[in-house]
C-alpha cells in the first residue's frame, strides 16, 4: 500500500474543466478490454473511416448494421437516435413521456455497451404514433431538429451516413419517415456554411461522401429479396469474428435484448445475413459503401508514421504480455500529435489511449463513501488504483474537479499492488444537481425538449460535473485519463454495481398523486413526504393553490435531523366555490430551510438493468374540478403493463381491488365492474385460464370493461376476449385532437351517469387511442367514431355488447393516458363505461 502521508504532497487550487474539453464521462467503470478485443482495435488504429447511422427511436437501429460497421469495417460508427422514445408503452413499469425516455436512454447505452458505436440523440421529443412526415416535423419543430442533425454530422464527420428508413410512407410511422427526410436535408446542409452559422465557433462544415438507406422487411418478406430501387449495393453483415468468439447476428441480439422495456429480446442468429444498401444521395458507391473513400492513414499528411509503429505493434503483439507493445503505442501516440488533422489526431488519440490503458493493465477509480449528498456537505472518497503488467508506470498527479483539491504524486507502481487514497472534500454550494440535462427545464413544446447549452446537445447524458484526472507517465509521455465520481456497492444477488453520485437538493417534497380530482365542492386531504438530504434541515412547507382555492393550514414546522429521514405533512384543499366545472390547476410545494429554500420533488427510476437514475421536478400536482356522476363502487382491477389508471379511479371515489389469481379464484360478484388493463392479454399468460369465468360473471349481470390490447403475442383464448368474437388492428387515431363523432348519440354510454358532449374529448394527450378492432361480430354495438386528417373514419375503438344480463365493453380509446393525465372527459366517460347498465 502507497504512504500517502510520507509520499505525497497536497495542495488546494480551483480547478476547472472549460466545458469545451470536457470528455464524455458517463456513470460507468473502467471497462475491462479481452486480448481478442485488445487486438481488434489495434487493427482498428489503421482504419480512419467513420459512419453515422440514422433513424427515429431507440430500437429502429439494425444493430447486427451497427455491430459489422464498428467490429469487422472497424470505421467510427455512431447512432443518431432523433428521439429518446418517450411515446413507447412500457412493457416493464408505470413510467410513462419523460421517465420511459429515460429508461429507453439507459437501455440504448447498455446496446451500445455490447455491440460498439457510440450513441447520440437531438432534442426531438417521442409525441407518439405519427402517420406522416409532415404532422411529425411540424410537432418537433423541423428547422431546430435539422439544426440538431446537422451539429452531430459536423461534429462526428461521417464519411458515411445511413438511414433506417426512407422518407416516404413504405417507413410505417411518421416518425420514422421524418429522420429520413431530415437526415437528406443535413446532408447537404452540414456541408453549407450558410446554414446554422453559430455552430461553426466549434464545428466546421462537413461533407458526407453518401447517403445510402438500409431496407428492411421486419420480417414480412425474406431478408434476401432485393429493394425495387435499382442503385443498391449488397453487403453480407452475418460474419463471424473469431477475436470476439461470436458473429455479428450474435452480438447484435444481445444487444437488442437491452430493450427490455419494449420486449425486445430476440434470439442469437448465425450465418450469412444479406443487407441491402440504396444510393440516395452523394457518389454512388458499386461494390463497397465506402468506395472513393481512403480509409487508411493515407487521408491525412503525416499518417505513414504513425501506421509504421501500429503495424509493428500488431506483429509484436502477444496475449500473454500486452504490456510489451506500449512503447510502441507511445511513439505511435507522439507521432500522432504532429499531424495537423484536429479531428483525426482526436480522435485516434483517444483511441491509443484506451489501448495503451488497457495494455498496461491500469485500472482506478474514485468513489465517493455516499450515493448522494447535498450542497456543503463534507464527503468522503477514496481513489483507487493499480497496474497488472511489468511496465513500468508512475502515477504523476489527481486532479479533483468541483472540489479544488489538486493532488502531486510522484509514485512508481508495483506489479499487482492496490494503491488507495483518502480525502474529504465539500460540495460546493453552487454545485448543480445532478440529474438528466434535457428534463432539467420544462419543454416549451411537445415536440422539443429545452436544452439552453449548445454543447450538450444530443449527448445521452451530461459528462460528470465531478471527476478525477489520474496523469501516469508511461514510456516517458505522461496520459491524462478521467474518472468519474460513481458511488460503488454491491448487491447480494447482482454483485458489484455502480451508479451515480448525486448531487441533490438538501430537501425535497414528493406530493402523494400527481393528480386530484375533485368530483364535488368537498375538500380533499393532500399528504407530502418531505425528505432530508442532509442532516439538520429546518423550516416550514406551505402548499400554493389556484386563485380562489384554499388551503389549510397555511404553514407547517418541519424538523430532520438525519440525512435521508422523511416526515409526512398533511394539508387539507378545498375547492372554489366559483369555478366552473371541470377546470384545472396546479398546487406546489414550497419549502423554506435554514439551509436553503426548495420546490422541488424526488424522482428515482430503478431496474435491475439499468443503472438508477434519478430527477427532481418541480413538486407539484394538478387539481381537477369536474362535474362527474358514477354508479357503483367497488371495481375489480386486472392490472396489465404500466397501468396507473386505478389511481385515477380511486381519485373519484371507487374503491379498487387488484385481481390476481386468488381473487380471480374466488367471488367475482362482489364488484360493480372488472376493468382489465393495458396489454393484460399479452403480458397475463395465465388470465385466458379465467377467461370463462370472467365471461360468467358478465353473463350474470356483471359489467367487463376491456382496455386496449396489442394484436401482436395476444394470448390465444377460444372464442376471443369477450362474449363474441372481435378482432385487432394496428389502427389508431394519433391527432388528439381529431373529432370525435357519436355514431348512437342517445346511448346510455353517452348519457348516463354523464351526458357526454365534444367538450369531453377536449384537452386529450398525445393520441385518441391505439390499436382499435376492425372487425366484430354483429352482436357487438359500435358508439364513438374518429380519425386522422384525410383518413377513413374507424368505429371500433369503443365497442359495447349485452351477454345475458350484463354488459361487455372493448376500448382502443387511449384512457391509460388521458386518466393519469388528470382530462376531465376521460374521466367522465370512462365512469359512463363502467356503470353502463347500472
Amino acid at each position: 500500500m502507497f504512504d500517502f502521508s510520507k509520499k505525497l504532497r497536497v495542495f488546494f487550487a480551483l480547478f476547472l474543466l472549460p466545458s469545451l474539453s470536457m470528455p464524455l464521462v458517463q456513470a460507468q467503470a473502467i471497462k475491462p478490454m479481452p486480448t481478442g478485443e485488445m487486438l481488434l482495435n489495434l487493427k482498428k488504429l489503421n482504419v480512419l473511416g467513420s459512419a453515422l447511422y440514422i433513424a427515429a427511436h431507440p430500437d429502429d437501429e439494425n444493430t447486427i448494421m451497427l455491430s459489422w460497421l464498428a467490429k469487422e469495417r472497424k470505421v467510427r460508427t455512431s447512432y443518431l437516435s432523433l428521439t429518446r422514445g418517450d411515446g413507447g408503452q412500457n412493457l416493464i413499469g408505470a413510467e410513462q413521456a419523460e421517465l420511459l425516455g429515460l429508461i429507453r436512454t439507459q437501455e440504448l447505452l447498455a446496446a451500445r455497451a455490447i455491440d460498439g458505436p457510440e450513441q447520440y440523440f437531438t432534442r426531438a421529443n417521442d409525441f407518439g404514433f405519427s402517420k406522416n412526415t409532415e404532422e411529425t416535423l411540424e410537432v418537433w419543430g423541423k428547422s431546430k431538429v435539422l439544426a440538431d442533425v446537422v451539429w452531430r454530422i459536423r461534429s462526428l464527420r461521417p464519411d458515411v451516413i445511413i438511414c433506417r428508413f426512407p422518407p416516404d410512407a413504405r417507413a410505417g410511422h411518421g416518425n420514422h419517415s421524418a429522420s429520413a427526410a431530415v437526415a437528406e436535408e443535413a446532408f447537404i446542409a452540414a456541408a453549407d456554411p450558410k446554414q446554422f452559422p453559430e455552430q461553426l465557433q466549434w464545428v466546421k462544415p462537413w461533407q458526407a461522401k453518401r447517403l445510402v438507406w438500409n431496407t428492411f422487411n421486419f420480417g414480412t418478406v425474406a431478408q434476401t429479396q432485393k429493394p425495387a430501387e435499382k442503385d443498391f449495393i449488397q453487403v453480407d453483415i452475418g460474419a463471424y469474428n473469431p477475436l470476439l468468439g461470436k458473429s455479428y447476428n450474435e452480438i447484435a441480439a444481445e444487444s437488442r435484448s437491452q430493450h427490455k422495456s419494449q420486449g425486445f429480446g430476440v434470439p442469437r442468429g448465425r450465418g450469412s445475413r444479406p443487407e441491402f444498401l440504396v444510393h440516395k444521395l452523394g457518389e454512388k458507391a458499386v461494390q463497397d459503401v465506402f468506395d472513393g473513400i481512403d480509409i487508411t492513414w493515407n487521408r491525412v499528411a503525416g499518417g505513414a508514421a504513425v501506421q509504421g509503429f501500429i503495424q509493428e505493434a500488431i506483429a509484436q503483439f502477444k496475449p500473454e504480455t500486452p504490456e510489451t507493445i506500449v512503447p510502441l503505442l507511445v511513439k505511435a501516440y507522439q507521432k500522432l500529435q504532429a499531424i495537423e488533422d484536429t479531428y483525426w489526431k482526436a480522435q485516434k488519440s483517444k483511441e491509443l489511449e484506451n489501448l495503451i490503458l488497457a495494455c498496461a493493465g491500469l485500472y482506478f477509480e474514485i468513489n465517493p463513501n455516499e450515493y448522494a449528498a447535498a450542497a456543503g456537505e463534507n464527503i468522503a472518497f477514496t481513489t483507487t488504483y493499480i497496474k497488472r503488467s511489468s511496465l513500468p508506470v508512475t502515477l504523476q498527479k489527481i486532479q479533483l474537479t468541483g472540489f479544488q483539491k489538486d493532488t502531486l504524486i510522484q509514485q512508481n507502481l508495483d506489479d499487482n499492488v492496490l494503491n488507495r487514497l483518502t480525502f474529504n472534500g465539500v460540495i460546493p454550494a453552487n454545485q448543480p444537481l445532478t440529474q438528466p440535462y434535457w428534463l432539467a427545464e420544462k419543454k416549451t413544446s411537445k415536440g422539443l425538449y429545452t436544452v439552453n447549452d449548445p454543447l450538450l446537445i444530443g449527448l445521452p447524458e451530461k459528462p460528470s460535473d465531478l471527476q478525477a484526472l489520474f496523469t501516469f507517465v508511461i514510456a516517458g509521455q505522461a496520459f491524462t485519463w478521467h474518472s468519474p465520481v460513481l458511488y460503488k456497492y454491491t448487491d447480494e444477488v447482482r454483485g458489484e454495481l455502480y451508479r451515480n453520485f448525486e448531487i441533490r437538493p438538501v430537501i425535497t417534497a414528493n406530493i402523494a398523486d400527481k393528480v386530484y380530482v375533485f368530483a364535488d365542492k368537498q375538500p380533499k386531504t393532500v399528504e407530502i413526504t418531505l425528505k432530508a438530504h442532509k442532516a439538520d434541515v429546518k423550516g416550514k412547507a406551505q402548499l400554493a393553490v389556484p386563485k380562489g382555492w384554499r388551503v389549510e393550514p397555511a404553514t407547517i414546522d418541519f424538523s430532520l435531523a438525519t440525512k435521508y429521514q422523511e416526515q409526512k405533512i398533511s394539508f387539507t384543499i378545498y375547492p372554489s366555490t366559483q369555478t366552473q366545472s371541470n377546470s384545472e390547476g396546479t398546487i406546489k410545494a414550497l419549502l423554506t430551510t435554514n439551509q436553503g429554500n426548495s420546490e422541488r420533488g424526488i424522482i428515482t427510476v430503478s431496474y435491475d438493468h439499468i443503472p438508477p437514475q434519478t430527477l427532481f421536478p418541480v413538486a407539484e400536482a394538478k387539481v381537477v374540478q369536474l362535474s362527474i356522476q358514477k354508479k357503483g363502487t367497488h371495481i375489480g382491477y386486472i392490472v396489465g403493463a404500466g397501468d396507473e389508471v386505478p389511481a385515477a379511479l380511486r381519485q373519484i371515489g371507487y374503491q379498487v381491488s387488484f385481481l390476481g389469481e386468488k381473487e380471480l379464484d374466488g367471488d367475482l360478484s362482489q364488484f360493480d365492474a372488472i376493468v382489465v388493463g393495458v396489454r393484460a392479454y399479452n403480458t397475463e399468460p395465465r388470465l385466458k385460464f379465467y377467461q370463462k369465468k370472467l365471461m360468467d360473471y358478465v353473463k350474470n349481470g356483471g359489467n367487463m370493461l376491456v382496455q386496449y390490447q396489442v394484436n401482436n403475442n395476444l394470448q390465444k383464448i377460444e372464442g376471443g376476449m369477450g362474449p363474441y368474437d372481435f378482432k385487432l388492428s394496428r389502427d389508431r387515431v394519433t391527432v388528439e385532437e381529431a373529432e370525435v363523432r357519436f355514431l348512437k348519440p342517445n346511448h346510455a354510454i353517452l348519457n348516463t351517469p354523464n351526458k357526454i358532449t365534444a367538450q369531453d374529448f377536449e384537452g386529450w394527450i398525445q393520441e385518441r387511442g391505439l390499436y382499435f378492432a376492425n372487425e366484430w361480430d354483429t352482436s357487438y354495438e359500435t358508439i364513438l367514431s374518429c380519425n386522422d386528417p384525410n383518413e377513413k373514419p374507424l368505429d371500433g375503438g369503443l365497442l359495447h355488447a349485452t351477454y345475458g344480463k350484463g354488459h361487455y365493453v372493448f376500448t382502443g380509446y387511449a384512457f391509460f393516458r388521458q386518466l393519469p393525465a388528470g382530462v376531465a372527459g376521460a374521466y367522465r366517460l370512462f365512469a359512463n363505461l363502467i356503470s353502463v347498465g347500472k
